[in-house]
């Protein structure tokens, strides 16, 4: 792998857009040192899908110019997550005849293999996003990870499909391109999210991802150390927000106050004060009791009892000894591990994305495992963008300003 590269991602969910730049460094090619971090709060999005084109546009820019500020670098080129209920998943086989009879497998039969598996009955408004490998048999020889090199006449793979919505897709791929910057690829959010907090031991034994996002909770489920079942529930941490605006008669910004609040409390006490909150409603305090079990915990179990639903769906239901993992800005509501625990039946552990350096202290939580997963994503894809690219002083304008700054270039002779 070449030295000195940096890789960007766009992290396009609900509530927020991340964008981050990661640059690989010399000394160790696969641990990324950040150096430009951006957030902003989204706008044009609803449920993980763009309703609003030139607000969500807006929202991205926002975010993209503050992390070239901060890294000092052109954002021209990033991995983009893809969300939202439209995602949808199947199980596929494919069967080929090794190109040369008794020969060795090469990349090439590996990739005829895999265009067979995509050959699959799709909805004209339905694309292919992601072909994922689980595993290939070579003659009769099954559970083979790599069979590149191995000798046989007949290769089969067994492969994972994530699809989404052609619509959903071609809006987003616009909005990047309204940005001024290219796609190096689109990522299933589960997918990115899973890269930054499964460990390989855990994909090994089987385990579920559940990303709890701002509008979308996102399934991502391991057997045998691939992924075998993908969906995305239109639910998420703002249904919480949502019902302690109605339960509490407050507005959902002191709502929202008061949920971050409350998840950074180590003991509970019987009345929360709410005083240094300064809510525009002047509440001084709540009880907690009536909060957390009267208000936020239905919401939860009603969160993993849809959860338990897909589980059941994907028929995996006891394929998955290491439990379930939990990650995204609502992985830190209040009393959520101890739902899922008494909802789903297993073992549950919230995920921090690790194995980064540079500015991460406000990244390394579970809200940002799907950005980080985004840089980690494609640093196993060995995809990278040279360092060696235009400044911010050359950086082509961006937004309403930019299109007028390109109008006015174009009519000049």
């Amino acid at each position: 792998m070449a030295k000195n590269k940096i890789i960007s991602a766009i992290d396009i969910g609900t509530t927020k857009i991340t964008a981050l730049m990661a640059q690989i460094r010399d000394e160790d090619e696969t641990r990324l040192h950040v150096i430009g971090v951006a957030t902003t709060p989204s706008k044009g999005i609803r449920k993980g899908q763009i309703v609003n084109i030139d607000e969500a546009v807006s929202s991205i820019v926002e975010a993209v110019e503050a992390a070239e500020r901060m890294a000092g670098y052109n954002l021209s080129r990033a991995w983009i997550s893809a969300g939202g209920s439209h995602i949808g998943s199947q199980n596929s086989h494919g069967v080929v005849a090794v190109s040369q009879p008794h020969g060795e497998i090469r990349s090439e039969d590996v990739h005829r293999v895999l265009d067979a598996a995509q050959a699959v009955s799709l909805p004209s408004s339905t694309e292919i996003i992601h072909v994922i490998p689980r595993n290939f048999s070579v003659d009769s020889q099954e559970g083979v990870k790599d069979p590149i090199g191995m000798t046989g006449v007949r290769l089969e793979v067994d492969t994972h499909i994530v699809t989404g919505s052609t619509t959903g897709i071609k809006n987003l791929s616009k909005c990047i391109s309204e940005v001024g910057c290219d796609i190096a690829g689109l990522v299933f959010s589960g997918l990115a999210s899973s890269t930054a907090v499964l460990t390989d031991t855990e994909k090994e034994l089987g385990v579920i991802l559940i990303d709890v996002g701002g509008g979308t909770t996102d399934i991502a489920i391991y057997t045998d150390g691939a992924l075998s079942y993908s969906s995305v529930l239109p639910i998420g941490a703002k249904n919480v927000t949502n019902d302690l605006a109605i339960g509490l008669r407050i507005s959902l910004e002191s709502a929202e106050k008061i949920k971050l609040y409350l998840s950074q409390q180590k003991t509970p006490a019987d009345e929360l004060d709410l005083e240094k909150l300064n809510l525009s409603e002047e509440i001084k305090s709540v009880s907690f009791k009536t909060v957390v079990e009267g208000i936020i915990r239905p919401r939860l179990n009603e969160i993993f009892q849809l959860v338990a639903g897909e589980i059941k769906k994907s028929s995996l239901a006891g394929l998955t000894p290491a439990g379930v993992v939990l990650c995204g800005g609502g992985a830190m509501t209040v009393g959520i591990t101890d739902s899922a625990k008494r909802t789903l039946s297993m073992p549950v552990r919230i995920g921090t994305p690790g194995g980064i350096s540079g500015l991460i202290d406000d990244i390394e939580t579970p809200a940002f495992a799907t950005s980080i997963g985004l840089l980690k994503y494609a640093v196993s894809q060995g995809e990278q963008v040279q360092i060696k690219g235009p400044s911010l002083d050359t950086i082509p304008g961006r937004g309403f300003i930019g299109k007028v700054t390109d109008m006015i270039k174009s009519l000049l002779p």
